[in-house]
């Protein structure tokens, strides 16, 4: 690449970067084209230039939201720590999804982009399932969870669980809970070894 390309791409990360951080604080309809140049330290012109229109570059912001969650979530099951501690941070890290998501601009994102044919979708059957597939083999190949349960219920209820889990609502309260929320999730209301 050379240092044209590369500044090209910096430019367009930056607008990236603006346009996610005034979104997830502010949501999208109250975020001005305008607002997002000051951000990004570019013109109005350059925002035009690279995405056309505030509706492509709401799609390439989504996009760029996905990739850089799930890169927080392939370097935890890439990591050498324990199973349990594994599943104990994608329930309660909230670095894992941002702290706080402007409802407009979730409810955007599920109904624009939640489309079985959408990009988002895609991405989710193609990339993510089959490494939380290959996490949830890690923990029945260590004998944390029970083989004889179906992935799918694994998965529904590790979604569950952590959707509950980040509610800003009941989020600190449960924060002294952890560990026994983490030994519920594990081994249910009989604890271990109960069969």
């Amino acid at each position: 690449m050379n240092g044209f390309e590369r500044r090209k791409a910096l430019k367009k990360n930056n607008i990236l970067e603006a346009s996610l951080s005034l979104f997830l604080k502010n949501g999208i309809s109250k975020v001005s084209v305008s607002e997002i140049a000051k951000v990004a330290d570019v013109s109005q012109v350059t925002i035009y230039n690279y995405f056309e229109s505030k509706d492509n570059l709401i799609g390439e912001v989504y996009r760029y939201y996905v990739h850089q969650v799930w890169e927080e979530y392939l370097r935890l099951f890439n990591s050498k720590i324990p199973f349990p501690e594994k599943v104990k941070t994608m329930i309660f890290d909230k670095t894992l999804v941002a702290n706080q998501i402007n409802e407009e601009f979730l409810e955007y994102f599920m109904k624009n982009y939640m489309q079985e044919d959408s990009y988002i979708m895609k991405f989710y059957t193609e990339t993510a399932l089959p490494q939380f597939l290959e996490l949830i083999a890690e923990g029945k190949e260590q004998g944390y969870i029970d083989k004889s349960i179906s992935d799918e219920a694994i998965m529904l209820y590790i979604q569950m669980f952590a959707d509950h889990m980040r509610r800003e609502d009941i989020a600190s309260s449960l924060l002294p809970l952890t560990e026994d929320l983490t030994k519920l999730f594990f081994y249910g209301i009989f604890g271990k070894g109960m069969e």
